[in-house]
């Protein structure tokens, strides 16, 4: 009987260690998971941030492209204002002339 007390406290034994390896592997598993999770998440955040900063830079090219664009516009619309009050003024100046010219003629014409 003493045998079988012996045996049995040795299976049991053999069992709780058994338990024990199991739990530890376990507990190192699950580490390991833990691990690999925070890498993965690491890893996602570092990719939704670069992704975000590429859309970040599209739209800010999209929007310098659009400013340059309306700038280009409205210089072109200040050019052409530009030369038309240069136009104008030319036509002024040739009209302004021709009136002293005359208006000098007329003068001289006058005294003679």
């Amino acid at each position: 009987m003493a045998a079988q007390r012996d045996k049995v406290l040795k299976d049991i034994k053999d069992a709780e260690q058994d338990a024990d390896e199991i739990v530890e592997e376990a507990r190192e598993e699950a580490e390991e998971i833990r691990a690999e999770a925070r890498q993965e998440a690491k890893q996602i955040v570092e990719e939704a941030e670069e992704e975000a900063n590429d859309i970040r830079d599209e739209i800010l090219d999209e929007a310098r492209s659009e400013i340059e664009e309306e700038t280009e516009k409205i210089l072109d619309e200040g050019r052409e204002a530009v030369e038309q009050l240069r136009e104008k003024a030319e036509k002024n100046h040739d009209d302004a002339l021709a009136y002293v010219v005359e208006r000098f003629r007329e003068e001289v014409d006058a005294q003679t």
